[in-house]
């Protein structure tokens, strides 16, 4: 399965990376990277339909991941499951405001990320089996 991960930051993104791993669940299948610095590369990514799990940073400049996040869930037919990464765990509702299937503080659990994607990962399997 292909995971999208946003941040105008390197290191952030290189975390997720190795939060999540090759696998983030023995049940799910293994995982290609599709890393991304703009909000443009996101919703272009997006549009093509080859993402299956997207992890867009809320933190990152000069846009944001729930900003592009409500924007995919309104825009993108079949919108793939989307993580958010707010800045703190009381954020939360602005993940909800903005749409987001999930929600990870910074700074980063691995257990905490690894298990949300995952669980979004199965719910991918199971719409693109059923659709």
């Amino acid at each position: 399965m292909t995971l999208l991960v946003y941040s105008d930051d390197v290191d952030t993104r290189e975390r997720v990376k190795l939060a999540i791993g090759r696998r983030p669940a023995a049940d799910v299948p293994r995982v290609d990277w599709l890393e991304c610095a703009t909000a443009p590369a996101v919703i272009s990514a997006l549009d093509k339909g080859d993402v299956d799990v997207a992890i867009l940073d809320g933190e990152a400049a000069p846009v944001g991941g729930m900003g592009i996040a409500r924007q995919a869930k309104d825009e993108i037919f079949r919108c793939p499951p989307i993580v958010v990464l707010t800045g703190r765990a009381a954020d939360a509702w602005l993940a909800n405001w903005s749409r987001a299937d999930a929600a990870v503080a910074h700074p980063l659990d691995p257990i905490v990320l690894a298990h949300a994607v995952a669980d979004l990962m199965r719910r991918r399997r199971a719409e693109l089996t059923t659709s």
